[in-house]
């Protein structure tokens, strides 16, 4: 799992094939701004800058609501009451969704998917003892969390701590996609630290993404349609000289450096790219077909 947003190696490209002479250009509208501190952006395929107005204002608003809920960086986020207080009461529905999809990732990867990781990202990231890295891992365990549709109770107040960095931004990739549908948009692509491509380009085509390996460089390209991916790269934030971001709360040893998961849903292939991440590169196949809708993309 990961603390911090983590550094996402996808290659977006949104060009329109050449038009027939004469033809003028569909409009496009583009959006850049920031999401759970990462940057995020959308293109709308068959609007004008002044149509999406209404609409770019909507985003930020959902934007801004999602972040109250999930972002490890807002005091008042209902992440942060709860790494605070060690409860919280009435979750909304969209944390207790994702922490549904938290649990099933953990049972996938036999633990290596754990929220609980925080606090030992935390001790790594710090330069803590050794004492206190073992009083960190002893907080670690996603099956102690009581999950109640009223209530959600860490294990160790005050010593216990989640982070969903390793799937919140793939499920706000698929709220605001659902917020677009919704608005009766079709060809979009939407990037909030995760990418989702819906419908088409302008020019009748798949939308076309370059996933990258270690230093940036394109190993592969895909077809998007309808289609969320995520890439997670284990040595984009080094913790350690030799520890990466993303942990195995277990401390298997690590095999995969770069993965890339597509998927039905955001959320599922952001939390599987992380999760594959933590775990031996011979486990990467069987662990995916845990989700039929997920497809193993790349895997260095």
């Amino acid at each position: 799992m990961t603390a911090l947003s983590r550094r996402r190696f996808l290659a977006i490209s949104a060009a329109c094939a050449a038009l027939p002479a004469g033809a003028s250009p569909a409009p496009v509208a583009n959006w850049r701004g920031i999401a759970l501190g990462a940057p995020a952006s959308l293109r709308l395929e068959g609007l004008t800058d002044a149509q999406a107005v209404p609409i770019i204002s909507a985003v930020k608003a959902e934007l801004n609501r999602l972040e109250n809920i999930f972002s490890l960086y807002r005091p008042q986020s209902e992440l942060s009451r709860l790494n605070r207080d060690g409860h919280l009461s009435n979750p909304a529905p969209e944390l207790l969704n994702v922490f549904s999809l938290c649990s099933a990732l953990h049972e996938a990867s036999e633990g290596a998917f754990d929220p609980t990781i925080q606090p030992l990202w935390s001790a790594l990231a710090t330069g803590a003892t050794p004492a206190q890295i073992r009083a960190a891992q002893e907080t670690i365990g996603w099956s102690r969390v009581s999950v109640q549709t009223d209530a959600i109770h860490l294990p160790q107040p005050g010593g216990s701590a989640l982070t969903l960095n390793g799937i919140a931004q793939g499920a706000i990739t698929d709220h605001i996609s659902a917020l677009l549908m919704a608005q009766g948009l079709q060809n979009v692509l939407v990037n909030m630290g995760e990418i989702t491509a819906l419908g088409q380009r302008a020019d009748g085509e798949a939308w076309q993404v370059g996933l990258a390996g270690p230093n940036r460089e394109i190993r592969k390209s895909i077809e998007l349609q309808d289609r969320a991916v995520a890439t997670s790269d284990t040595s984009s934030l080094m913790l350690t000289d030799t520890q990466g971001h993303i942990l195995n709360p277990k401390g298997t040893a690590r095999h995969v450096q770069v993965v890339s998961v597509s998927a039905s849903s955001a959320a599922i292939a952001d939390g599987l790219s992380t999760a594959l991440c933590a775990l031996p590169k011979t486990r990467a196949e069987s662990v995916t077909r845990s989700f039929p809708e997920a497809r193993l993309e790349m895997c260095i």
